[in-house]
């Protein structure tokens, strides 16, 4: 039986935070790291379900990675062709970025390897990656025609491609740069809106030849990679919670340190201030390429505003939390060109609608995003969580603004990407 939780209301969140670190930038690291040579040391590192699905699937490749007293992770690089065939199927748990970024990998390697993930993982798309690296030379198989995991990949010689994505996807445009690293000739990824930028600045950062400009990336293969020390910032998408917490409960003041402002990330903020809320970023610097703030965030009267283009890719994750925030905004909410949601952990746009909707939100669901408009509160009740952590992250969210406590159903699922929310939030609430 998965655990229920149920959160009261509250008076205002104060206080001051740091959230774990970005999901996105551990995943790399590991596999960075893994591709070195030499040792890389990682400070930071997300300890969340999909980031150990990664440190597992390349221990079982030969790469040694361990904790140090000093709570840094020390990665000792195996080159760029040091990976061992794994011993059995490699599993991804819940984690698409593990699935999608290692069957780029994985297509160069002189080995076989077979990707399976959980119940939900196995349902969600995978042609996205695996047709552009067929085109590359890759040799993948998978249910539905490549469409669903598990799949079995039998590494091969690849060639370098251009290739026009028809979405802005940080895992399809990684997944080719990595498995760039070996193919013979460059290759340029383009994509319609700039989609997240971790990959092209780690791999910088670790010493490949990676060239960006307006529209996309080119990548140039048989780099040596070196061993680095990682620093890595608090998750935007763990801070969006706490900022749009703190914004819709009158009388909060919360300062979430450390937070991660990369621009193709920073969606959040830009959409938070358009609806009026009264956010500051302070101490503004770089760590391991990637620039950093620490984040006021006060109460504030929100209104509804229109969200689309290029905006959406750089806030895709937070959407299910968004939604929240317009839910009690003044007005009307539009959210479009966000059909990529429908293809998350769940329908994150179905699941949102119907579990706000139970909580007297008025939503609804729009084939590419949602229309929301503002209520003066929420009711208590029980939601599901549809075994998806932002989900259930947003709900717990909506709780504090509800008249009544709100349960929600099958919590576990947040160990996925913030293992102490729950603790961090009964922190600073009052």
């Amino acid at each position: 039986m998965t655990p229920s939780l149920t959160v009261s209301p509250s008076g205002g969140l104060r206080g001051e935070i740091t959230v774990p670190g970005d999901k996105s930038i551990s995943h790399r690291s590991i596999m960075l790291g893994s591709l070195a040579e030499g040792t890389t040391r990682v400070h930071g590192f997300l300890e969340g379900e999909d980031n150990l699905s990664t440190l597992k699937a390349f221990q079982a490749m030969g790469v040694d990675i361990t904790r140090q007293a000093d709570g840094v992770l020390e990665i000792r690089g195996r080159g760029l062709h040091g990976l061992r065939e794994p011993g059995d199927v490699l599993d991804c748990g819940n984690s698409g970025t593990t699935m999608r970024l290692m069957t780029g990998l994985l297509a160069a390697q002189r080995f076989f390897s077979v990707l399976t993930g959980d119940q939900y993982l196995r349902r969600r798309p995978m042609k996205r990656v695996v047709e552009p690296l067929a085109k590359m030379g890759a040799r993948i198989w998978g249910r539905d025609g490549g469409e669903r995991a598990p799949l079995a990949i039998n590494g091969a010689p690849l060639k370098g491609l251009e290739f026009r994505s028809k979405i802005a996807s940080a895992q399809v445009k990684s997944a080719l740069l990595l498995a760039g690293l070996y193919a013979e000739g460059e290759t340029t990824v383009y994509e319609p809106h700039l989609s997240r930028d971790h990959s092209e600045r780690m791999l910088a950062f670790f010493g490949a030849e990676v060239r960006s400009f307006a529209g996309g990336v080119t990548i140039a293969p048989q780099p040596r990679l070196q061993g680095r020390e990682v620093r890595v910032p608090g998750d935007i998408s763990s801070a969006a919670f706490f900022l749009v917490a703190a914004l819709i409960t009158p009388g909060s003041e919360l300062l979430v340190r450390n937070v991660g402002i990369n621009p193709t990330r920073s969606g959040i903020i830009d959409i938070l201030r358009r609806m009026g809320g009264d956010l500051q970023l302070l101490d503004e610097r770089t760590l391991s390429g990637e620039p950093v703030a620490d984040v006021l965030v006060r109460g504030s009267s929100l209104r509804g505003i229109e969200i689309g283009g290029d905006l959406v890719p750089r806030a895709i994750d937070e959407f299910p939390v968004i939604s929240v925030a317009a839910a009690l905004a003044e007005g009307t909410t539009t959210i479009r060109d966000a059909q990529e949601l429908r293809v998350k952990e769940t329908d994150r746009i179905a699941a949102m609608v119907n579990e706000l909707g139970s909580l007297g939100a008025r939503v609804a669901a729009l084939e590419d995003g949602m229309r929301i408009e503002g209520v003066a509160g929420l009711q208590g009740g029980r939601v599901r969580s549809h075994g998806d952590h932002r989900i259930a992250m947003s709900m717990a969210v909506a709780a504090l603004r509800a008249a009544a406590p709100v349960t929600i159903e099958d919590t576990a699922c947040t160990a996925t990407s913030f293992p102490n929310f729950w603790e961090l939030l009964e922190q600073v609430k009052s």
